[in-house]
């Protein structure tokens, strides 16, 4: 506690590091005689949590709650005694970090969306909740060693999937860069302690070149007249690793990347050092971004450029200020967030606070925790598109988000009526993807109202939750209606009646985790149940069961039909993103523990992996004749290194019907050829055979082939 004390006085009053050293006593006597699983005595936990928020300087309250964190779960304290004790606010922060574990939840899958959905929308209405959350993850990430493996991985997966992109969200970079790389060695030990040892051979060869870098630019820098700070930038594990999966390069190819900081004391200045450095080391094209015009969602403001460096090696370097580097290290925390008034707000603070307000928007739109969390975890990743309004505001969506998405973000009630959309003022299909600069204008007619197939390709959780709120609400009879047919179609293709008796329907309802049958036939009828894998569970049920009371035709007993894939079933339904399947590839269904279904092609290695692991979790699935849509597809070639091969290559796709929507590219310099990488969308296997017959006639390609896995 003395660290703690020293920390604390050094910004805070005696009156409030009186009020702290009276929640330190109050949490130490609640756990007395408590240990962690490393045999430390339970009050060290708190104590650390409370030291990371004292290094962000949070106030005295927000020191109180993490040092009272867990009373309420660990301990059975009550709010009101809190209150009585240390104020409603310090109560209200402990209350929203505090678990539900005295609700019985149907599955630890609920338990835990629902536990998420509490600490979401108490971090809404005051960041502190989720700024002390990240610290009490981040102190239990760095001792997790003492856990079991199975316990390890499970909360190390959980981090990576929500807290380390909360951590993004909020521009808190030291901690979401500790937490990954805290992740990575949970999750995948061997991995990292391979990639650690040959980062720390590699340091040794690079000092050279750094050193020689770091000397040149200080020095060019300073004959300009620019006081900078210049330093080298250590990439995290994790991000080695990413780069080396996502772009398919070897270690050394990404250490072959230096990467450097330049923090300079103006705005005009960060422009200023670009140019120099520009004229120090040939720039590479296409590898700039201004992020000081138009910031990330998170704050986030820097100039990226990438240059040719001694040796001939690549050279990245970030420019900013020194308010810009303390934004990018520390975020929301740099100048942490509560309600007063948003008048007094920075740019950053109302970014954040627009973000965690439209939480409360979707939590409103959402009926269970399951699916709040689901959407809340699409908008949290940081990919971003920046699109303009025809008056030039500038709204940042994910990345593959559609004109849909864009309505949704300007207001509901825009979304709820929207008919058409102009793009750069051509008019286009309301699931084109938006690029950046787009100018995306809305059409809207109050007669108008959101479409079940919306569903199938809006990108974020407001549209999302916003849509199926309508169909529920506005739309539940129909809904209602259309899920009882649907589902009445489906039993009769297994032969079952579709009157089912009261015990099973109950049993139904408690392993769908609905509360009625109407709300089972509306989830059904807006798809986010896909009736053929309801009927399919409602058959298992009746396995169990003696011949004479379950409700089947057996004269007509056979084989069940495969389930039919139509490409718009929405997120009932996806396809796996190892292998890519499309209409013409044999395909194969696994069914998820949320009711959804996962399409892989029946060759691909890791279903082939989990069906020998989980064999009744696989079901027959077919692509239907109806198919209205593109699929995503990976192709590999290898071309000539010449000019205008890009272009040749690209312009024989767009003749060929298809879409680019990702390029990645390798150089083979000893052989002056290109490997590249690219994403295209096609209608099925023909039409991805003739693309790719006719590219391989392209002058210059060498090699052309699909790429799985």
């Amino acid at each position: 506690m003395s660290h703690l004390s020293e920390k604390l006085a050094e910004y805070l009053g005696p009156s409030d590091l009186k009020k702290v050293k009276e929640a330190y006593r109050f949490s130490d006597e609640m756990h007395l005689g408590q240990v962690r699983r490393s045999g430390e005595p339970y009050i060290s936990h708190p104590i650390a949590v409370a030291e990371i928020c004292a290094d962000w300087k949070l106030d005295a309250q927000a020191i109180m709650a993490a040092l009272l964190h867990d009373v309420m779960e660990d301990q059975d304290v009550k709010k009101e005694e809190l209150i009585e004790r240390f104020g409603a606010p310090v109560a209200n922060l402990v209350d929203g970090l505090s678990k539900l574990e005295k609700i019985e939840f149907q599955s630890q899958i609920e338990a835990q969306a629902e536990n998420f959905r509490k600490m979401l929308l108490a971090m809404a209405s005051d960041v502190r909740v989720i700024l002390i959350k990240l610290a009490d993850r981040l102190h239990n990430m760095r001792t997790l060693e003492v856990m079991a493996p199975a316990k390890k991985r499970r909360i190390a997966s959980e981090t990576m999937e929500v807290y380390v992109p909360i951590a993004h969200r909020l521009g808190l970079n030291n901690i979401y860069r500790e937490l990954q790389d805290l992740s990575f060695s949970h999750l995948y030990p061997l991995r990292y302690r391979t990639l650690s040892k040959a980062v720390k051979a590699a340091r040794g060869n690079r000092r050279e070149v750094v050193t020689k870098i770091l000397e040149t630019v200080t020095g060019t820098l300073e004959a300009v007249g620019i006081d900078a700070e210049v330093y080298g930038r250590e990439k995290t594990l994790y991000g080695i690793y990413r780069k080396m999966q996502s772009k398919h390069l070897s270690f050394s190819q990404v250490l072959d990347v230096y990467g450097f900081r330049v923090v300079v004391d103006s705005f005009a200045n960060c422009y200023v050092a670009l140019g120099t450095l520009h004229s120090l080391y040939k720039p590479m094209p296409g590898k700039f971004k201004d992020y000081i015009a138009i910031r990330k969602l998170n704050g986030y403001q820097s100039l990226h450029t990438t240059l040719i460096g001694p040796y001939g090696t690549p050279v990245e370097f970030q420019i900013r200020t020194t308010d810009m580097h303390r934004t990018a290290e520390s975020g929301v925390a740099a100048h942490w967030l509560y309600k007063n008034g948003e008048a007094n707000l920075s740019d950053l603070q109302q970014r954040t606070h627009a973000w965690l307000q439209s939480l409360l928007d979707i939590q409103q739109q959402t009926g269970d925790s399951a699916e709040f969390l689901e959407h809340v975890k699409v908008d949290l990743f940081p990919d971003s598109v920046y699109v303009f309004t025809p008056k030039s505001k500038i709204i940042a969506l994910p990345r593959g988000a559609t004109a849909v998405d864009f309505a949704y973000s300007i207001h509901t009630g825009i979304g709820d009526h929207t008919v058409a959309v102009k793009i750069n003022n051509e008019a286009q299909p309301l699931r084109t993807e938006l690029r950046n600069g787009d100018i995306v204008e809305i059409v809207t007619d109050n007669k108008s109202r959101p479409s079940p197939a919306w569903l199938s390709f809006v990108r974020t959780g407001k549209a999302r939750s916003a849509i199926r709120h309508h169909l529920r609400t506005i739309n539940l009879p129909e809904s209602i209606t259309l899920g009882h047919q649907l589902l009445g179609q489906a039993l009769s293709t297994l032969s079952i009646k579709p009157e089912l008796p009261d015990h099973l329907v109950e049993r139904l309802l408690n392993e769908s985790s609905a509360k009625s049958l109407d709300e089972l036939y509306a989830d059904i009828g807006i798809g986010k149940r896909m009736a053929a894998l309801v009927a399919r569970h409602i058959f298992g049920l009746l396995g169990g069961e003696s011949a004479a009371s379950a409700p089947v035709d057996h004269t007509s007993a056979k084989e069940l039909d495969p389930v039919t894939i139509c490409g718009s079933e929405g997120v009932s339904v996806q396809l796996a993103p190892c292998c890519q399947p499309i209409p013409g590839d044999s395909i194969v269904g696994q069914l998820r523990r949320d009711q959804g279904l996962l399409v892989h092609t029946n060759d691909c290695a890791l279903a082939k992996r989990q069906r020998a692991k989980e064999p009744e979790r696989w079901i027959a699935v077919r692509w239907g004749t109806e198919l209205n849509r593109r699929f995503d597809s990976r192709i590999k070639l290898l071309i000539n290194s010449e000019k205008g091969m890009l272009a040749r290559v690209a312009a024989e796709i767009a003749e060929s019907d298809a879409n680019i929507t990702y390029v990645g590219m390798d150089e083979d310099k000893e052989h002056m050829l290109l490997q590249l990488r690219l994403t295209i969308q096609v209608k099925d296997r023909i039409h991805l055979a003739a693309l790719l017959r006719n590219v391989r006639r392209v002058a210059g390609v060498n090699r052309i082939l699909r790429e799985r896995g």
